[in-house]
């Protein structure tokens, strides 16, 4: 089963007062794995950047200057999502926004299945907090290397919330145990 965990990094909160895009991260899961797959592109944008924004994500007008638009990354958008479900961190904020991009260049709306891992912690865990910082620490996933949020960055801490919020990885498995077992049980049947 394929799945694609994205975030995006954006001007600020609200598309509907003009904020955009400048950062889409994608990755690819395979049976709630990652498979090191991945899509990152920054965007240029005519929407100066707030300070506020730039403290988040440390991305600058100035540095976003140099790429292209959005609507000159949706052919490699779409060719990476698929029909695909995505795994989504507050998916009404990140949808909204993608969605809008598509609208100002005249094309249809997502329609993937999307699973909202926020929506999905506060069922499970039974939680108010559910934001990543926090369900990282909970699982106790590394963060060391997070100074500023990064759509890439973000997706991939997504994807081990995400894995412990379907259960976790099965660590308490022991092979090695289950062959000295099953050795013993041979010989005494034989």
């Amino acid at each position: 089963m394929r799945e694609i965990v994205l975030d995006t990094e954006t001007t600020g909160l609200n598309y509907k007062e003009g904020d955009r895009i400048i950062e889409v991260g994608c990755v690819e899961l395979i049976n709630h794995i990652p498979t090191g797959k991945n899509l990152q592109f920054y965007c240029s944008t005519d929407r100066k950047i707030g300070e506020d924004a730039v403290k988040i994500h440390g991305l600058t007008t100035e540095f976003l200057n140099k790429y292209s638009a959005f609507k000159e990354h949706l052919k490699n958008f779409f060719d990476f999502i698929k029909n695909d479900t995505l795994i989504i961190h507050n998916a009404e904020f990140d949808m909204g926004f993608i969605n809008n991009e598509l609208k100002l260049v005249d094309v249809k709306p997502i329609t993937n299945r999307i699973v909202d891992t926020m929506l999905l912690a506060r069922k499970k865990l039974n939680a108010r907090i559910t934001n990543l910082d926090h369900l990282c620490r909970r699982f106790s996933i590394d963060t060391s290397s997070r100074k500023l949020h990064g759509a890439l960055l973000d997706c991939h801490l997504l994807a081990g919330v995400y894995l412990e919020l379907l259960g976790g990885k099965q660590t308490s498995l022991n092979l090695s145990e289950f062959k000295k077992n099953n050795t013993r049980l041979t010989n005494k049947t034989q």
